[in-house]
């Protein structure tokens, strides 16, 4: 007989801890995500053009730390130490995103050749470290040439757009077969030309942010177009949405009527033209009146056509109630909500489930992934406190020697997965899951303060540290079930 744990008694009653009753379905999708701008550093070399971040990050006060995205994680040279370490986790996906601007430095016309061949390169040693890729072409880093010129509050640059997707597609589609149109539209324009908060840095009239919502969903449409132009056999597409996503403070018939009013609310004039067709609800254009975005029909239709999937980010939710009066009633979070350090980032776990839940109610989406999922810390290496006391660990050893005891980290993703796991048993088609982040790595306006990684960077050695949530959601993808 097996020893067993203190108090548990015989082995037998240590099997049944370790079986999870949180198993996924076979085949399930288990990846790691990142973004091009986020990671590949290497910003002025081999003919990549500037793009909005190069820009918007060299602003004095842009960043937290007042560090831009020019060196990065160095993955544009040391990708295949990435992919060699994604291996050993045991990674088998990997969504990744190209940079517009590497391959079209001002953004239309002039290609540069060495950009195609590092995606080459990079696709490559995806294929032969056994990831299989999955493509984004828009993870916010416009050509700054294009945004001089107008950027996404012009028509111009959809075409721009359009010519893009065709080339890279036709590039690479023949070893990439899953590509995800753009990342978060709401959040690069109400950040990026509502508030000014992320890059371009505008702060624009209601027309103007609407008009750039809709050049956005037509160059998702225009994307779609490119794969099933040039895509070739087996090849799926879909866009990747940031819902605002409303759970009920308690899970009755009254109460989840009134958080399903609001998700629908806030979020139908980007899903209704995708996934119900018509275009722009009557009652988001009633809204917007005299601010409502120019388009047409033509338009529409382009941006209505069929996709294969839908993915979600998921990261935090907003509770909600039915009022005494019957009306859905939003409700704030008290000072003591637990909250990642990255501030914006309350817990709200059922909002994994609530957010798929009324996506698959109100649209008609054939299948969803969890394109991002994850959580921003200040982490950093080092022993227990009483162990540090014990052994006179200091800075440089423990960077050294110590581990990243990221319990948080692992506490978080448990909870939020088990959410996933109840709306995959309530019946809905969820067929992967992508953890933001693989690495730390250069987080927009934060810098490189926050880390979301499952791997640390010390970003002066570029060092990589696998933290005790890699090895947590190694054994996950392992066992593909929530441990």
């Amino acid at each position: 007989m097996n020893p067993s744990p203190v108090g548990l008694g015989p082995s037998v009653a240590w099997r049944g801890v370790m079986d999870s009753s949180f198993s996924f379905p076979a085949g399930f999708v288990w990846g790691t995500a990142t973004a091009a701008a986020q990671i590949e550093g290497a910003a002025a070399l081999d003919g990549r053009g500037t793009s909005v971040w190069d820009t918007f990050a060299g602003q004095p006060g842009r960043t937290k730390d007042g560090l831009g995205p020019a060196v990065a994680c160095d993955h544009y040279h040391r990708y295949e130490q990435d992919f060699a370490l994604m291996r050993a986790l045991g990674v088998k996906h990997y969504r990744f995103s190209l940079s517009w601007s590497r391959l079209f430095p001002d953004g239309d016309e002039r290609r540069n050749p060495a950009g195609f061949v590092f995606y080459h390169r990079l696709i490559d040693a995806m294929l032969a470290h056994g990831l299989t890729p999955w493509c984004t072409f828009y993870h916010w880093d416009m050509p700054q040439a294009l945004e001089a010129r107008g950027g996404w509050r012009t028509r111009e640059s959809t075409a721009a757009f359009a010519a893009y997707a065709q080339a890279a597609v036709a590039a690479f589609g023949g070893r990439v077969k899953h590509w995800f149109t753009l990342n978060e539209i709401p959040a690069f324009v109400i950040h990026g030309h509502k508030l000014g908060l992320h890059a371009p840095g505008a702060m624009e009239p209601p027309k103007v942010v609407n008009q750039v919502f809709h050049h956005a969903l037509l160059a998702h449409g225009l994307a779609v177009q490119a794969v099933r132009q040039h895509g070739g056999p087996g090849a799926k597409v879909g866009l990747v949405h940031n819902p605002e996503i409303t759970v009920p403070f308690a899970e009755t018939p009254e109460h989840i009527a009134a958080a399903r009013t609001i998700f629908a609310q806030t979020n139908e004039h980007l899903l209704a033209p995708l996934f119900n067709g018509g275009g722009y609800p009557a009652s988001y254009l009633e809204r917007c009146g005299a601010d409502a975005p120019e388009h047409t029909p033509e338009d529409m239709t382009l941006i209505g056509q069929p996709t294969d999937f839908l993915g979600l980010n998921v990261y935090r939710g907003h509770f909600v109630r039915a009022g005494a009066d019957g009306r859905p009633e939003l409700l704030p979070l008290p000072e003591g909500f637990p909250r990642a350090q990255a501030a914006w980032l309350h817990h709200v776990p059922q909002a994994m489930f609530w957010g798929l839940k009324f996506c698959a109610e109100l649209y008609r989406v054939p299948e969803f992934y969890i394109a991002e999922n994850g959580v921003g810390y200040h982490d950093a290496p080092g022993m227990p406190a009483h162990l540090e006391s014990v052994h006179g660990w200091d800075e440089a050893a423990r960077d050294l020697s110590g581990e990243i005891l990221d319990l948080h980290r692992c506490q978080y993703l448990r909870t939020y997965l088990q959410s996933l796991h109840r709306a995959i048993a309530a019946g809905v088609p969820v067929g992967g899951y992508f953890l933001w982040s693989f690495m730390d790595n250069f987080e927009w306006a934060d810098g490189y303060v926050s880390r979301f990684g499952l791997v640390h960077l010390n970003f002066t050695t570029q060092r990589r540290t696998p933290k005790l949530s890699a090895q947590w959601y190694a054994e996950v993808m392992r066992r593909n079930a929530v441990i």
